[in-house]
């Protein structure tokens, strides 16, 4: 698959940096936000200029890969059907400050890229850009065999659609880990070792190898999450 048009759903500051990143990369970049078209125009056309503001069906309809960067607790709001047939990165975390109480916004059993998987069934959502802050989105892109390059994670269930993933990844600026499984999202979660970690690719590997080791990884394997 190729990609040469990117959407953005949701206009908050991890889009706006990756919309920043995707046009430097040489994509096209279409970028919605919460509300009507006009009272995201301008902060677009300030911040990332060349970016388009739109709504959320012409930036899905009009992109090969669609990135939600919306807060976690917003994604019903998004109509399934919409997202049908499309390749999804999950960007988002839960965060107590924008999405409130936990238990009222995810089933405590899954994790949370699962629980949007099963939402937006039509579509495939990848996990990643979700675990490293917006401001070293922002700064830490590098090119490629940059020895300062920084890695982040890239997971989903489907192994053609993860692969193409990480190539986009790569093509943003950042190296990258892969695994093979949707459910592995809750390495980046907040709580883990990963979360807010902005790690080259060996630092963010051995973490990763070590995962089950770690408090977060035991609390996840005896269940107490």
């Amino acid at each position: 698959m190729t990609i040469k048009r990117v959407g953005i759903l949701g206009a908050g500051k991890v889009g706006i940096v990756l919309a920043g990143l995707a046009l430097k990369a040489g994509y096209t970049v279409r970028i919605s936000g919460s509300g009507a078209v006009e009272k995201i125009a301008l902060t677009i056309k300030t911040m990332v200029p060349g970016a388009v503001a739109s709504e959320n069906a012409d930036v899905v309809a009009n992109s090969d890969i669609v990135i939600l960067a919306i807060p976690l607790s917003r994604y019903k709001n998004i109509d399934p059907a919409m997202l049908k047939g499309k390749l999804v990165i999950d960007a988002m975390n839960y965060w107590w400050e924008t999405d409130g109480i936990r238990e009222e916004v995810l089933d405590p059993s899954t994790t949370s890229s699962e629980q949007v998987q099963d939402y937006f069934q039509g579509a495939t959502i990848v996990k990643t850009f979700n675990h490293m802050g917006y401001h070293n989105l922002q700064e830490e892109a590098r090119p490629k065999g940059d020895p300062k390059r920084k890695a982040l994670f890239v997971t989903g269930d489907d192994h053609q659609a993860v692969d193409t993933v990480a190539a986009f990844v790569d093509s943003m600026g950042f190296d990258t880990v892969v695994h093979y499984s949707i459910a592995d999202g809750i390495m980046t979660e907040p709580g883990s070792p990963l979360f807010g970690a902005s790690l080259k690719r060996d630092e963010l590997a051995h973490i990763i190898d070590h995962f089950d080791e770690t408090e977060f990884g035991k609390k996840i394997a005896a269940k107490q999450l």
